[in-house]
């Protein structure tokens, strides 16, 4: 498996969409645990680096 290298400002897309209809996310801490911020109504959540790598679809190019 490769390993991908991400960076904060990025804006990701996960398998999963949340709850207020997006599933765009954007990176604000990266680390041993990621804090992403949804770019649909401005929630952020920390995760585990693991359920993170796991949820992860695709870099998006907004």
């Amino acid at each position: 498996m490769e390993k991908i290298n991400f960076t904060v400002g990025s804006k990701v897309i996960m398998k999963k969409g949340h709850p207020c209809g997006t599933n765009l996310w954007e990176i604000q801490r990266v680390g041993m645990d990621f804090r992403i911020k949804c770019c649909g109504c401005g929630r952020s959540i920390m995760i585990p680096r693991k359920t993170f790598e796991k949820s992860f679809k695709a870099f998006s190019d907004e």
